[in-house]
């Protein structure tokens, strides 16, 4: 019963993560002058009007008990661009503003972490066993502080995770704005990329897994050396 609750909130986390993301490109949005995000209602942590059911509950779900691991997204907060008042870099700010939002959170939760009165032996099993939810279970029994530990660590797990994996400079995701920005290419050539980035992306990640892997584990080290 312990090991399905911590793996809810496992999964709980993974989504409230991508909510504050696609928030945060809203929020920047408005900020550079396009209300379009607010007008629609998207400026809000209601969950409710982020979670694409799809995207944010079943292929998680799915993946995780599938493949061990999960990865999700939520219906991606509209805007404007003609609206924004810095019309070049406009769009790679509106971009920037989610993966940089999961490093903020990222950074907030590992100090908070930090400050947690767990022995340093337990907190480094913790992390060796983030997702083995016997012994993570084990380790957290009859300790609030350890609870909150590992909960701060799965926040940082997801939040350096979607901002590194965002960061990635092909459509559709966020790093392709600032590429864009840097290397201004024709409309046309824009469109054809977007409408073939993510078979490229999927492409990428399948057979030159090993570079994003070792990105995204310096990282994670980096974040979790935060914490102990």
């Amino acid at each position: 019963m312990q090991e399905a609750i911590l793996i809810i909130f496992f999964l709980a986390i993974l989504i409230y993560s991508i909510i504050l993301h696609e928030v945060s490109h809203g929020v920047m949005a408005l900020w550079l002058g396009d209300k379009t995000a607010k007008y629609a209602g998207r400026i809000t942590a209601n969950p409710f009007k982020h979670i694409d059911i799809w995207g944010s509950i079943v292929v998680p779900i799915l993946m995780y008990f599938g493949l061990g691991f999960a990865f999700g997204w939520a219906k991606p907060v509209p805007y404007n661009p003609y609206n924004l008042k810095n019309q070049k870099w406009g769009p790679a700010l509106v971009a920037l503003a989610g993966p940089g939002v999961n490093i903020l959170i990222a950074l907030v939760f590992a100090i908070g972490a930090r400050l947690l009165m767990v022995p340093e032996a337990l907190k480094i099993d913790m992390l060796n066993n983030l997702t083995n939810w016997s012994v993570l279970t084990s380790d957290i029994s009859g300790s609030l502080a350890a609870i909150l530990y590992a909960l701060f660590v799965m926040v940082v797990f997801w939040n350096v995770l979607l901002a590194i994996f965002n960061l990635i400079p092909i459509p559709p995701l966020d790093g392709s704005k600032l590429l864009f920005a840097l290397f201004p290419i024709k409309i046309e050539t824009m469109a054809l990329f977007e409408q073939f980035g993510f078979i490229i992306l999927l492409l990428l990640l399948l057979l030159f897994p090993g570079p994003f892997g070792a990105i995204l584990n310096f990282f994670w080290q980096l974040f979790f050396g935060i914490t102990l």
